[in-house]
């Protein structure tokens, strides 16, 4: 287990994450420049992990020739399963996102208006001068242009989400898996969403200022890095949570498209990372769970290298990226392959 390796991580990751905010934290929210420097920064910190992944893998003297192996980019086996897993990524939290907004209006916590769209209606003639707004076409056909919008979000989002899944998912939770493996997609989640402390405490995601955010955004991103996690482990890749995760941060707001107009939602129940999320997420899980999707013997082997004489590397589940090939394994032909629009993880 690289407890160093996984330590300076945490560190680097964290370090220039609060660094990288700091200018917000400097500010008055009600300042302007707060507002125009808040996306900027938000994106470049997504970029943390990606860093902190280069130091790591310097510090557990990964062979440079293995990084890309060891981080789930390269090479795409088996390509079947892991193009398959990136289509369902692209679709798949965006069902569960929406199963949240359903759970969120069976249980009272948010009104919605299907036919009119009153709430979404509302906002954007608060947004637009009125003259532009009188021209707007029926507001049926903007929502729906926005929920088909969402698969080419995702797509986009990939450029961001990649800078923070190829730490979580591509070296963290390799990193981790001696542990076991809930033990490490628990973990590695908790760690994930105690890194995005600096700006949750900003009032980001659920408009809390305190420990209480920082708390809910941890159990939101434990459950939503199991599923992230589960596509990482189950294709060897990671390329499918690059894209489960942009899928999440562009579907993550469709809420304030059905909701009626007047109804004030409390975040902390309704966003993807709050209590209708964790619901909708644990379905899917325990789903999971019954199928045996988390089982060792459903989780490939790294990727041989192409043209290696006899040369295997232990499975995912028994490694961390600091594993070293072993030249007496049998070659094995079968090989690997889941808020940024607030709120978002």
């Amino acid at each position: 287990m690289p407890w160093g390796a996984v330590a300076l991580f945490v560190g680097v990751s964290f370090g220039l994450a609060w660094l990288i905010a700091l200018p917000l934290w400097l500010r008055d929210p009600s300042d302007p420049t707060f507002t125009a420097l808040f996306g900027p920064l938000a994106q470049a910190i997504m970029f943390t992990p990606a860093l902190a992944t280069l130091v790591a893998l310097f510090i557990a003297r990964t062979p440079r020739g293995e990084r890309l192996r060891f981080l789930g980019m390269w090479p795409l086996r088996p390509a079947k399963r892991i193009v398959w897993f990136m289509i369902g990524a692209v679709f798949a939290p965006v069902v569960i996102v929406a199963g949240s907004v359903a759970i969120a209006a069976v249980l009272g916590w948010l009104e919605v208006d299907l036919v009119g769209f009153s709430g979404f209606a509302e906002q954007l003639e608060a947004s637009l001068p009125e003259s532009a707004a009188a021209m707007l076409p029926p507001t049926g056909l903007i929502v729906a242009l926005q929920l088909l919008a969402i698969p080419l979000g995702a797509v986009f989002n990939c450029i961001f989400t990649f800078g923070e899944e190829i730490g979580w998912r591509g070296w963290l939770l390799p990193a981790l898996r001696p542990l076991g493996t809930w033990p490490a997609l628990i973990l590695s989640g908790a760690i994930w969403g105690l890194w995005h402390a600096p700006l949750i405490l900003l009032g980001y995601n659920f408009g809390l200022t305190d420990w209480r955010g920082v708390a809910l955004m941890v159990i939101g991103c434990v459950a939503w890095g199991i599923l992230l996690g589960w596509s990482r482990l189950r294709t060897g890749s990671v390329w499918p949570a690059v894209i489960a995760h942009g899928a999440l941060n562009a579907s993550a707001a469709i809420f304030l498209l059905g909701i009626a107009a007047g109804f004030e939602p409390n975040p902390v129940l309704v966003v993807p990372v709050g209590v209708a999320g964790w619901i909708a997420v644990a379905i899917v899980i325990v789903m999971l769970v019954l199928t045996g999707q988390f089982s060792a013997d459903r989780q490939p082997e790294l990727a041989p290298a192409r043209g290696a004489q006899a040369i295997q590397q232990a499975p995912l589940a028994q490694q961390g990226p600091q594993a070293q090939p072993n030249p007496q394994a049998p070659h094995n032909p079968q090989a690997p392959a889941t808020p940024e629009q607030p709120p978002a993880a």
